[in-house]
């Protein structure tokens, strides 16, 4: 399930217009999806996909979706063959109607033609369907215009934030291993590893602070400058900074550093630009970037925790509004000591450099 926030203001006036419209509000042609739209007295509100075939049940959570954006009429449009469709939009009509909602129109598009569910008159809803292209429509031709991008296919969403690969993977394999090499002479030399957790995540705090700064001012971290960004999001009250200061502008940097870090380093980031798609409305987006995260560890508790709140087409502002500060983290977390440490630590083990796993015992202390 994907949704997203409405777009500019375009207006539909025909299942031509609206099949030519639906690419812009997703952001890439669907295939084989279901699409609900709801509106609020004729203004698009939500758009919402979902792959199909799909599970008796999925469309349940629409129900308080439309009771929160105050939906007023919705429309529907299923693409791909009869025998998945079908029982998809027989599904969102049966919640529309539950939930006292209009159902302006329900298509199915398939190979170039679509058919209305709701009319029934020959002339103007033919039995073979009616043919249309959303490529030339004027609507398509808006759209552009006012800056909306509809991408081929969500693979081609995909890699957008896809790994770099070539020359620049090289680079940060590099700046990763020297990141890594640091943090051993570090906490080497530390005396003990809860005076070494002090020490790291207060300079860790600080370089979070000066990389969102400097982002949003345009500057782009360097390789080594990302690198250590990235193991230093992996302490979660470093990346908690992150998260409870976010803004809306730092969505890019965290986009970079999903593309550019190493693949065991990318959940923290990947949730971090999750959040912050799901914040601008961008849930596709933030679903991608989910999808990258649990793919390199299933269990990352923040990326887990977003999705579940995707899937029930929550809003940003339940979590948003309910974020801690940083001085509220502070205290819950209380000080920091070597249990902070312990998934950058694990990370550190994973390392595949030549100097081998650290094991760190400080005066009197033990692996």
């Amino acid at each position: 399930m994907t949704t997203n926030a409405p777009a500019p203001c375009l207006t539909l006036t025909s299942p031509a217009d609206i099949l030519a419209a639906v690419p812009y509000l997703v952001g890439f042609h669907p295939h084989d999806s279901l699409v609900v739209i709801g509106l609020h007295h004729g203004q698009a509100k939500v758009a919402a996909r979902w792959s199909l075939p799909f599970p008796r049940g999925t469309l349940a959570p629409l129900t308080e979706l439309f009771a929160r954006e105050g939906i007023t009429e919705m429309v529907v449009v299923g693409y791909g063959g009869g025998e998945t469709v079908t029982p998809a939009v027989d599904e969102a009509r049966l919640v529309a109607a539950a939930s006292e909602i209009h159902v302006g129109d329900a298509i199915r598009a398939h190979e170039g033609r679509y058919w209305s569910y709701v009319c029934e008159l020959p002339r103007c809803c033919p039995p073979e369907g009616t043919p249309y292209d959303p490529t030339t429509s004027q609507i398509a031709a808006e759209a552009t215009v006012r800056g909306m991008v509809a991408l081929p296919d969500r693979r081609s969403l995909e890699r957008t934030i896809a790994p770099a690969t070539g020359p620049v993977r090289m680079a940060m394999r590099r700046a990763t291993a020297a990141a890594v090499a640091e943090v051993r002479a570090r906490l080497t030399a530390a005396p003990d590893l809860d005076t070494f957790a002090r020490s790291y995540v207060a300079d860790a705090l600080t370089a979070v602070r000066a990389s969102l700064t400097a982002h949003s001012a345009g500057v782009r971290l360097d390789d080594v400058e990302a690198a250590r960004l990235g193991l230093a999001l992996s302490v979660i009250r470093v990346r908690d900074e992150a998260w409870t200061t976010m803004r809306d502008a730092h969505l890019p940097l965290w986009k970079d550093l999903t593309r550019r870090l190493e693949p065991r380093f990318v959940p923290p980031a990947a949730s971090l630009l999750a959040m912050a798609a799901w914040r601008t409305g961008d849930n596709i987006l933030a679903t991608i970037a989910l999808e990258r995260a649990l793919t390199t560890d299933p269990h990352y508790s923040m990326a887990n925790l977003l999705m579940h709140a995707l899937q029930s087409l929550l809003s940003p502002a339940i979590v948003r509004d309910r974020l801690p500060t940083p001085a509220e983290l502070d205290t819950a977390m209380g000080p920091a000591n070597g249990g902070w440490l312990v998934p950058m630590l694990g990370l550190l083990d994973d390392d595949p450099s030549p100097h081998g796993p650290v094991r760190h015992r400080g005066p009197g202390g033990s692996a």
